[in-house]
């Protein structure tokens, strides 16, 4: 970049790497407390119920928080989001100090933690495009992707060794730490315009606000379209996620470390992808692209996975899998920044969120049960030496890769027949958006 585009975005790196910092040190915690509860009770499903009870409230609540939002100043609600979030992880610290931490305890903060978050994102997201040249939407979207991808690397690598080293008080100080430079550098240091109208909007009521975010949607079809495209390349990537360890673990090359290196490739790979992104020239038509790499991703990593056997083919089905997701969202970000007005946004993607995500723990379900239920008892009973023993192997571990197979071939077939919709479709950038 030059030394005006850096003038130009000074505000967005101060919040930007901050906000990156906080996020790193949130998701410290969040890992070194699945590593502590697990040791605790040794439960997979105790431990699980974390990640549920924060993602509840932002499948469920999404649309309201959007419409909040966009009525109230986005500033204030990242500063008042951040503070009780902070004020979550404080209570954990002092429950930990007395020994009074209970399951109940963690379950109930998390779903404050999530309800939080439902609410601080789409007032973070409308305060990047109030902050953002438009000209530089695909090369800070692409920093942004980079940003989130180092933390995916970064947050299991140091949680482990601080809580290793130090216990769960050392990683709770560090997330407090990271979270007052966070929020003294939005306090003292970001200005964050106002949205026209956005004290007007205290005056339409809440479901008539968080009503217009889909109404809005069902008169723009391109983006509902690629909402409804995205939430089915959920479904099958939160059913791959969820096939991912039953696959590795039990087999004999497999493992808990090489599982970890499996998981540490996606995040390398969109870490890499995120850099490429960020100098990548302006396509000529960002539709395509989008469902185009997500084609490339659903097909070729299921398939690598499910008939390789080497932990390194694994890692290398991960890095070809996740590589080319960060330029599919720096062009959803683009397209979306580039048709929502500014004073519609917060509620917009609050309905985004909830229509694009919900089929994650649908997800998540259909690729345990059908693992488990499904594929693993076919594979028991297969003939020795038959065809799908030929193809997925033999014992436990089979079932899951051909639910690989399965999830490839679904895959393909959804971002082919949607990309026929898609296809009717064309995004034109504006002439604004050039530098």
């Amino acid at each position: 970049m030059k030394k005006r585009s850096y003038k130009e975005l000074r505000i967005f790196f101060i919040l930007w790497g901050t906000q990156a910092l906080s996020q790193l040190g949130s998701s410290m915690t969040s890992f070194a407390l699945t590593l502590w509860l697990y040791q605790k009770t040794g439960s997979a499903l105790e431990t699980a119920l974390l990640s549920i009870c924060s993602y509840t409230p932002y499948v469920l609540m999404s649309i309201f928080a959007g419409a909040l939002s966009d009525r109230w100043d986005k500033k204030k609600v990242m500063l008042v989001c951040d503070t009780l979030a902070a004020c979550c992880t404080v209570t954990v610290f002092l429950l930990l100090k007395r020994d009074l931490l209970c399951l109940w305890h963690l379950y109930l903060l998390n779903a404050l933690n999530g309800l939080m978050n439902t609410v601080q994102q789409p007032a973070s997201d409308v305060a990047m495009t109030l902050i953002i040249p438009k000209k530089y939407y695909q090369k800070t979207s692409g920093m942004r992707s980079f940003s989130q991808s180092l933390v995916t690397v970064l947050n299991p690598i140091l949680a482990t060794a601080a809580f290793s080293l130090w216990g769960m008080d050392a990683v709770i100080r560090i997330d407090l730490g990271t979270f007052g430079i966070a929020f003294l550098a939005l306090l003292f240091f970001v200005r964050i315009p106002k949205v026209r109208g956005e004290e007007t909007k205290e005056k339409e009521p809440l479901l008539r606000a968080a009503k217009s975010g889909l109404v809005f949607l069902k008169e723009n079809p391109l983006l509902l379209l690629l909402i409804g495209f995205l939430s089915g390349v959920n479904l099958i990537a939160s059913a791959f996620d969820a096939t991912l360890p039953a696959y590795i673990l039990p087999l004999p090359n497999g493992g808990e470390t090489v599982l970890g290196m499996v998981s540490s490739a996606a995040g390398i790979a969109t870490m890499l992808g995120s850099v490429l992104v960020t100098f990548l020239p302006r396509p000529k038509n960002r539709v395509r692209v989008i469902y185009w790499t997500m084609l490339f991703s659903l097909s070729i990593e299921n398939f690598l996975l499910a008939f390789s056997r080497s932990p390194a083919l694994w890692c290398l089905g991960q890095f070809i899998g996740w590589s080319v997701v960060p330029v599919m969202n720096a062009n959803l970000d683009v397209i979306l920044r580039s048709s929502i007005p500014v004073e519609m946004q917060g509620r917009v993607y609050s309905c985004r969120n909830t229509l694009q995500f919900f089929t994650i723990p649908v997800g998540f379900f259909l690729g345990g049960f059908l693992v488990d239920e499904v594929c693993e008892p076919i594979l028991a009973g297969a003939a020795d030496g038959g065809m799908l023993q030929r193809l997925f192997g033999v014992g436990k571990g089979s079932g899951a890769a051909m639910m690989m197979f399965l999830l490839g071939i679904a895959g393909t077939l959804f971002c082919l027949g949607f990309g026929r919709l898609l296809e009717k479709y064309r995004y034109e950038d504006e002439a604004v958006e050039k530098e």
